[in-house]
């Protein structure tokens, strides 16, 4: 049994029994644990509510409602986190209600959704609000039946003394406990007594979201509210000059058209004030029909913008960020890159003597790998509500982290942070794309100057070419073979416009005597943001199609070569600095070769293997493919996963499911190229996305068994897919794949 302390930080439990309802309140931040609505409700609603804590409050016939601040947009955090609570609870699944809190600073912390951080962070604290509540109800039955606490059992929601053949419901005994002190530490279950976790639990929302339940933000309404929609430059590196509004105004059903300017020249942006045109024009009508027709009658001019240095708030301290003039060619970056590529870099790790030992080599192995923009294409285009009325805002936005919005709202719109009002509607698609908030300052601006309602709207052709995007990456690998064939260094060298996606210490980094990872960066005007599994969704798929090419030019097996750099990092590490751990790693490399049956050498099947860790997760693949008519058929993956514990195991195979033909969609099509800062695609009809009949036929997925503690879920599967991709078409073509896309098309219909 595990014992926690009670307090986090210096925000300790805090008893309140103000209200109304005479139940209790353990007032505590839970740094964004969270919970979700169930899908049915099987027992009659209570007469009466007792709020145990922030999170959590029981009826008086034992119903119980937990609720999640954090956003949901898909990875069923709104199952899962209540999971965590009901567990340590010790309720019945089938009793336990999952409503959506707002944001709310003080009640629930850092209301995050992103960087498969979500059950990893809130594993403990969690658990501690259902242990918590738990300890407080047995003291009220002790209390009552005067018997010691000890004695006191718990289970499916009743608390019960055996010698005296007692029992009560936990509503029944809620009002009391809150008169009772909260306890210093709690104990919590060890694993092999859960009962909830581990076990697999249908999705709270997936009846309203097949029943079309107004649920997303695009689903917003609310009374006298208008539509508004917004024109940005058509180029990055452009900017707004002057807009002639009067013949929109003109049109039936328009309100107004007005400008915004996002920021105050004096506000400091942080890390997710990313904006790609925050000066705008915005026209605001009854219907978005209206107003879509009333956006072709605007005249705008446009002009360059002017090269500027900005000073970002980050999280490891302020950042300077260049923005360059001009207007960019996807052309024009290839030649920059190759550039660089060329030169020396920043040298970020290195280990033994690589220079000499390529010098020396009888044979090097060099490639370069590419990949380019992407959009993140959420299902449901960004979108918000907004109503500033006097120095009050009530807001809606389908946001990854609602606090990463409110400074600037409070600043452009002069209206102190408290008065921030935010409710969290299910977002449609996240993937990163929606932890930048812009869109919702943008509808506060708009209300503020229509003194009206407003939801602002983007259409698919407004988000795709509003950026925020993955960047474009290069990567050049080297390795040095001595006269025996035998591998003696390797060298890395990445970068990217606008940044390098470059993790020097992950493997093979730690399992090779000489080692060298070197980055480079070109400044752009084209704005980029997190998308699924920052970084590692470039850096996997070059390092593992190159680790294949090693393997063949050394005479192994792809995955006994993995193995055995893995051993050597296990055995004895080369530096101090790896931040993977090789037993783990090679973990699921032996588990997803033993369930795919995999063979050396086999002929009979083009398969690619790959294996990649982040967030704090390790993944491996094995897909197979076939070609026909020239194009190449996904039959199967096999996946294996080390998460730590798996809190709710369909969940984390959807999970697994859709990072993989997410990754094998984008490996295979996903693409945008930029002309003169323009975006050359701006719908699906020309960005090319995965289709069903494209999708794998057949998923295997399988999860490592231990008791570590919760990593990540959402985004580890997605990064090794590309290599999978790759070194399965070499596998069925013969040719290498060093540029993605891997299959060009000159046109997409359909």
């Amino acid at each position: 049994m595990t014992a926690i302390k009670t307090k986090f930080g210096r925000r300790a439990f805090i008893k309140n029994t103000s209200l109304a309802s005479g139940g209790m309140i353990l007032g505590f931040n839970l740094l964004a644990s969270c919970k979700d609505k169930t899908v049915e409700q099987v027992m009659q609603m209570p007469k009466e509510w007792f709020e145990i804590n922030s999170y959590l409050k029981i009826g008086d016939n034992g119903l119980v409602t937990v609720y999640t601040p954090n956003p949901e947009f898909g990875q069923n955090i709104r199952t899962s986190m209540p999971m965590l609570v009901a567990e340590e609870l010790d309720v019945d699944w089938e009793s336990v209600l999952v409503d959506q809190a707002p944001y709310h600073k003080e009640n629930f912390g850092f209301q995050f959704t992103g960087g498969s951080q979500g059950i990893r962070r809130r594993w403990e604290s969690l658990r501690t609000a259902g242990a918590t509540a738990k300890h407080m109800l047995r003291e009220a039955a002790a209390q009552t039946w005067k018997v010691p606490l000890e004695e006191i059992t718990t289970e499916s929601g009743v608390l019960s003394h055996a010698a005296s053949e007692k029992s009560a419901g936990y509503g029944e005994m809620a009002a009391l406990a809150a008169t009772l002190e909260v306890p210093e530490e709690v104990t919590l279950k060890e694993v092999k007594d859960f009962k909830i976790i581990g076990t697999s639990r249908k999705n709270v929302d997936a009846k309203d979201i097949v029943m079309g339940k107004p649920m997303f933000g695009m689903d917003y309404q609310k009374e006298d509210m208008l539509i508004a929609m917004i024109v940005h430059p058509p180029a990055f590196g452009m900017t707004l000059a002057s807009v002639d509004g009067d013949a929109a105004k003109a049109m039936p059903g328009i309100k107004d058209v007005v400008t915004i300017k996002s920021y105050k020249d004096d506000f400091q942006k942080a890390g997710f004030d990313t904006n790609a045109f925050p000066e705008l024009v915005a026209i605001v009508g009854n219907s978005t029909w209206e107003v879509m027709q009333a956006k072709k009658e605007l005249k705008i001019d446009w002009k360059p913008i002017v090269a500027s240095t900005e000073t970002i708030k980050g999280f490891r301290g302020d950042q300077t960020k260049n923005i360059p003039a001009g207007l960019e060619s996807t052309i024009s970056h290839k030649i920059q890159m190759a550039e660089l590529a060329s030169k020396p870099g920043k040298i970020t790790r290195k280990d033994g003597n690589p220079e000499k030992a390529f010098q020396e080599a009888a044979k090097v192995l060099e490639r370069s790998y590419s990949a380019p923009f992407l959009a993140h294409n959420t299902m449901e285009p960004l979108n918000a509500f907004a109503h500033v009325q006097g120095d009050k805002v009530k807001l809606a936005g389908p946001m990854q982290i609602p606090s990463s919005v409110v400074p600037s709202i409070s600043s452009s719109l002069g209206i102190p942070e408290e008065n921030i009002e935010m409710d969290i509607p299910r977002m449609g698609g996240g993937f990163g794309r929606k932890a930048y908030g812009h869109y919702v300052l943008e509808a506060a601006l708009i209300s503020q100057k229509v003194n009206a309602p407003v939801k602002l709207v983007y259409t698919r052709e407004d988000d795709m070419t509003n950026g925020i995007y993955r960047p474009t990456y290069q990567a050049t690998y080297r390795a040095a073979f001595d006269a025996d064939n035998n591998l003696t260094a390797l060298h890395v060298k990445a970068g990217g416009v606008p940044e390098s996606p470059l993790f020097a210490n992950r493997f093979p980094a730690g399992a090779l005597d000489n080692y060298m990872a070197e980055e480079w960066s070109i400044d752009s005007n084209i704005t980029i943001g997190a998308f699924r599994a920052p970084r590692s969704n470039f850096m996997a798929g070059a390092e593992q199609a190159f680790l294949d090419e090693i393997a063949e030019t050394l005479g192994k097996d792809p995955i006994q070569f993995r193995l055995d750099l893995l051993k050597r990092a296990k055995d004895n590490p080369v530096g101090e600095q790896n931040d993977y751990d090789a037993e783990r790693y090679a973990g699921v490399l032996e588990l997803v070769r033993e369930k795919s049956a995999w063979k050396e050498n086999d002929a009979s099947v083009n398969r690619g293997v790959s294996a990649y860790f982040c967030h704090n997760s390790y993944a491996a693949h094995i897909l197979d493919l076939t070609m026909e008519n020239g194009k190449p058929v996904v039959e199967k993956v096999c996946c294996a996963i080390d998460c730590g514990i798996v809190v709710n195991p369909d969940a984390a195979k959807n999970m697994a499911e859709g990072a993989i033909i997410d990754g094998i969609g984008n490996a295979l099509f996903g693409e945008l190229t930029f002309e003169n800062g323009v975006p050359t695609k701006n719908n699906f009809h020309t960005y090319r996305m995965i289709r069903a009949s494209e999708a794998p036929k057949e998923i295997d997925v399988h999860f490592v068994q231990n008791e570590i503690e919760p990593t990540g879920m959402g985004e580890p599967p997605f990064p090794p897919i590309f290599g999978a991709v790759g070194n399965a078409l070499y596998k069925a073509t013969g040719q290498r794949h060093y540029e993605q896309p891997f299959v060009k098309e000159k046109q997409v219909v359909g």
